[in-house]
């Protein structure tokens, strides 16, 4: 399969800072699509793989699943895209499409395991995939999005993935006006989860250690914020939840949250704890609660994640920086330095 090389950033191995480096990417095939990035999201998944503290990292390593671009050439076939097209990557580019989970659009459950877009196996050239810190990407137009014209673009990279992480939960367990949710963390994750639940209806309520965070979660559509570490405020939500969003990928005590919810009420985790989360039986037992969790979501879902966003004028709170900048922003993100998402302009790397 004939190649062509592009610019990118990414690390050789797991103890190296980011830095430039050529990558390649195949020339287009009848249902490819191929896309000129502009921006791209920064995950904190970026960090955990790149720096091989997620097993199984392939080196190089080029991160990045929160992607925007525009369509620069189309395969023979292609039919829903055409050139000149605002689009998007997320985390996956490709699965199997035949098992049970693709078939309902569940493509990120696929049972033979989806094709992610960096540190997969890549079906086409071998080796692994590659991400989104790169000038280029090429994916099958099935996996690939349409952007709304009204959304902002850079603000719109995140929604990709920490966007479509909150959304598809409080989907799935039919978060409604009237309800009260609660949502754990103010991070990439929970800003988003506090604008979801609160363009569904519901009655938001943020759980967050910081004091500092209290008017940040107001004027980001909470309306309430409280303190975990007040025991008195804590004590008078007990058993009053419809469902819980638990954002938090730091170890913390998930019992503090589970007691809250009503009877049958749901507590669904999309942080990911590097250590297990110890679980009181009685916490679920009585009264009868639900611990879920719940991973990204499929194509269908995320296309109408970010329809949705355009009819509610929903975007990312970004900071937004040139990829020569990606090293000090990850240290940053690791000081939780940053509201609420780190961007990169990739005309940075093109004109770098």
């Amino acid at each position: 399969m004939k190649t062509f090389s592009v610019k990118a950033f990414g690390n050789t191995k797991a103890t190296n800072l980011l830095a430039p480096l050529s990558i390649n990417r195949r020339e287009t095939g009848p249902t490819d699509v191929e896309m000129e990035i502009l921006y791209c999201g920064v995950c904190h998944s970026d960090i955990h793989q790149a720096r091989g503290e997620w097993p199984g990292t392939n080196y190089p390593c080029v991160p990045g699943h929160e992607i925007v671009g525009r369509v620069t050439k189309i395969g023979s076939k292609v039919s829903k895209f055409k050139v000149g097209d605002t689009s998007a990557v997320g985390c996956m580019v490709d699965s199997c499409r035949t098992c049970s989970h693709c078939q309902a659009g569940l493509e990120q459950y696929c049972i033979n395991y989806a094709t992610f877009t960096y540190n997969s196996p890549d079906k086409h050239l071998g080796g692994h995939t590659f991400g989104g810190y790169s000038t280029h990407v090429v994916v099958d137009e099935a996996f690939v999005l349409k952007v709304p014209s009204t959304l902002d673009l850079a603000a719109t990279a995140p929604l990709l993935c920490a966007g479509i992480t909150t959304y598809s939960p409080l989907k799935k367990w039919k978060v409604k006006a009237g309800q009260k949710v609660g949502i754990v963390g103010l991070g990439g994750l929970g800003h988003m989860g506090v604008k979801f639940a609160r363009a569904f209806g519901a009655h938001v309520v943020l759980f967050t250690t910081s004091a500092k965070k209290v008017a940040d979660g107001l004027r980001l559509g909470a309306h309430e914020v409280v303190l975990s570490t007040d025991k008195d405020a804590m004590a008078k939500h007990l058993s009053s939840f419809d469902f819980i969003l638990d954002c938090v990928s730091a170890q913390h005590d998930i019992n503090l949250y589970l007691s809250l919810l009503k009877l049958d009420a749901t507590l669904t985790l999309v942080g990911a704890p590097e250590n297990p989360l110890s679980v009181s039986a009685f916490s679920l037992i009585m009264p009868r609660r639900n611990f879920a969790g719940s991973g990204i979501g499929g194509i269908a879902e995320t296309q109408e994640m970010l329809n949705f966003c355009a009819e509610k004028g929903i975007v990312s709170d970004i900071e937004l920086i040139p990829i020569q900048q990606i090293n000090e922003a990850w240290g940053r993100m690791l000081k939780q330095d940053i509201k609420y998402r780190f961007v990169i302009d990739m005309a940075s790397l093109k004109n770098g």
